[in-house]
């Protein structure tokens, strides 16, 4: 004879196992942003891999913890050059902290910017600077005195310029205006050009209104801002791949995780360093091909005419070096071991900016 109680007590103990299964997930909201869109790959790859990534530890962890994403791109939290301040302050809890645009907070991580015609190489710029936060304290206090924590680096495609003009060497630069981010200006001064602040939010409008005649800038990302519609003369003068910053999170929200979610996030930003330099080196022959085929006019600088290039600039490198060592950081130790780094792995360069 069948219990007419059962099915009711099958159906309250079903209820408190799926009731005891929703309490124990714990939901924990985090927002992320980036003062750059997502047409950018840093932060297409925070959007498509960091976070996918931290979803899928949390997952194979058995589900404890879920994130609540909020995603908050293209300035609309924070703005380009503001974000470690945005972050610090909890506006956002992490995303991408643009060091290139943020010197004054970390000064030494701007070290390959004060070096150009260094490496193409993506992969060596952002090893040979992850290996040197590990080494030089002050690399890494730099994140922590700032409020937050550093979870992976990038290092961009190398530079090059884009003009409204043909060059084949420096002396071609003579009076005009060159956009450049930050420390880059230092790249043309010494050829007659003259450096435009700028960053590739504004470089489009900059060249098509005349504000400057070309910008010093990356690959990727000139052809993300369509800088041939403006400036079709490219000139592939490879003043290397540069460190331009990373992923980082407010730390006093990170220390307040449970540890499993700081892991899964900690992972998910190493995979994301790698995973970033992977695609971005993809990505540069994929669209000069594609900037050709809308009417780019490519060029490539002869070694000799970079050499003389790079003679000519004045020792940028050590008068940065100098200024920061006068403010109580080891920028010699810094510039020492990034030439060396970069030296080491056997790129060629046509100044070794630590002498």
């Amino acid at each position: 004879m069948k219990n007419p109680a059962l099915k009711p007590t099958l159906l309250l103990a079903v209820l408190a196992l799926a009731a005891g299964a929703a309490q124990a997930q714990q939901v924990i909201k985090l927002t992320a942003a980036a003062g750059h869109p997502p047409v950018f790959l840093w932060v297409k790859t925070l959007d498509e891999v960091f976070i996918p990534e931290v979803d899928k530890k949390l997952a194979a962890g058995g589900g404890k913890y879920k994130i609540e994403w909020t995603k908050a791109y293209g300035g609309t939290l924070v703005k380009l050059g503001g974000e470690s301040k945005g972050v610090a302050d909890g506006v956002a809890d992490l995303g991408v902290v643009s060091t290139l645009f943020e010197a004054a907070k970390f000064p030494l991580q701007n070290v390959s910017y004060y070096t150009p015609f260094g490496t193409d190489r993506i992969d060596l710029v952002s090893k040979t600077i992850a290996d040197m936060q590990k080494g030089i304290p002050a690399m890494a206090d730099a994140w922590t005195k700032n409020g937050l924590v550093y979870l992976g680096g990038m290092a961009l495609d190398s530079y090059h310029i884009w003009s409204k003009f043909p060059i084949t060497r420096y002396e071609d630069l003579n009076g005009k205006k060159i956009s450049a981010p930050g420390p880059a200006a230092n790249w043309i001064r010494g050829t007659g050009a003259v450096g435009v602040a700028g960053t590739l939010n504004s470089y489009y409008e900059d060249i098509k209104s005349g504000v400057s005649d070309g910008a010093a800038v990356f690959t990727t990302g000139a052809a993300a801002a369509k800088l041939h519609e403006v400036a079709p003369y490219v000139t592939k003068v490879n003043f290397g791949s540069m460190f331009a910053g990373g992923i980082a999170i407010n730390k006093s929200r990170f220390d307040r995780l449970p540890p499993e979610v700081q892991a899964a996030i900690r992972e998910a930003g190493d995979a994301w360093t790698a995973q970033y330099a992977t695609a971005q080196t993809a990505l540069v022959e994929a669209r000069v091909k594609e900037m050709t085929a809308a009417g780019a006019r490519f060029s490539e600088l002869s070694d000799t005419e970079r050499k003389r290039w790079a003679d000519a600039l004045s020792p940028v490198a050590k008068t940065w070096a100098a200024d920061a060592q006068s403010k109580g950081l080891p920028a010699q130790d810094v510039l020492n071991a990034y030439m060396a780094g970069l030296i080491g792995a056997g790129a060629k360069v046509p100044r070794d900016w630590s002498k």
